[in-house]
């Protein structure tokens, strides 16, 4: 595993992941509980938007920025209260992605024992002819006039650590971050020189907080179920 963003990539493992950050650790729960807790995102909110309900795609929690090397960077936050708003399917797997990797992310937080944790899903997509080069680690997030860089990088694919693309190529990673990190709050996201202020604000956010009332009116109606829940993947 590698300390972002000061380490080097050839020290970072192969290992995938996911999962979202959030929660405070509930008093009295055991440590592997409380860990769980901080990774599983912010179940305060999340208690009040039952699962299966949801109708958004992945895009539509996603911020896409166009590098200036040729590649597409796409970063999307794997907070429960978000990824409970996406349509059932889309949920389950992101669900399932999160705890297929959870020894990963449960590492993760033993080492910096922090309260919470915001986990993003990040991809770089070669969209030219030829190769493209990016710079994984060169990832801020600017909340509330602090900057977040990301404590770990947990790669998703094969060749994430060579830093390059051929068209068409995708590569992934889970960026965990300080979950101080406020979601509900306007977002500067920049990826290598290239810098977005508006969209989590102007886009994302709004289409969150329509999203979050309409899923409170379907689950209200007498008789409503949300979509049966499948078994989650078995922890890696």
């Amino acid at each position: 595993m590698t300390r972002a963003p000061r380490a080097t990539l050839g020290a970072l493992a192969a290992v995938a992941v996911a999962a979202c950050a959030g929660a405070s650790a509930t008093p009295g729960a055991s440590p592997a509980t409380a860990t769980r807790a901080a990774l599983a995102g912010d179940t305060s909110t999340a208690a009040l938007l039952p699962p299966g309900f949801g109708t958004l795609r992945q895009q539509d929690l996603a911020v896409r920025l166009a590098l200036v090397g040729g590649a597409t960077a796409q970063l999307l936050p794997l907070d429960e209260s978000f990824i409970r708003l996406l349509a059932p399917d889309s949920y389950r797997a992101m669900r399932d992605l999160r705890a297929s990797r959870r020894v990963a992310l449960d590492s993760i937080a033993q080492r910096y024992r922090y309260p919470r944790y915001s986990v993003w899903y990040v991809s770089f997509f070669g969209q030219e002819q030829g190769e493209a080069r990016f710079s994984p680690f060169e990832v801020i997030l600017t909340n509330a006039g602090r900057e977040y860089r990301p404590l770990d990088v947990v790669p998703l694919t094969r060749g994430f650590g060579e830093q390059r693309l051929q068209q068409r190529d995708v590569q992934s990673a889970l960026y965990v971050f300080d979950g101080s990190l406020d979601l509900n709050q306007p977002l500067e996201i920049a990826v290598e020189t290239t810098r977005d202020a508006t969209t989590w604000s102007a886009q994302v956010l709004p289409r969150v907080e329509r999203e979050r009332a309409l899923v409170r009116s379907r689950a209200s109606r007498p008789g409503a179920t949300g979509a049966p829940a499948s078994p989650p993947t078995r922890p890696r």
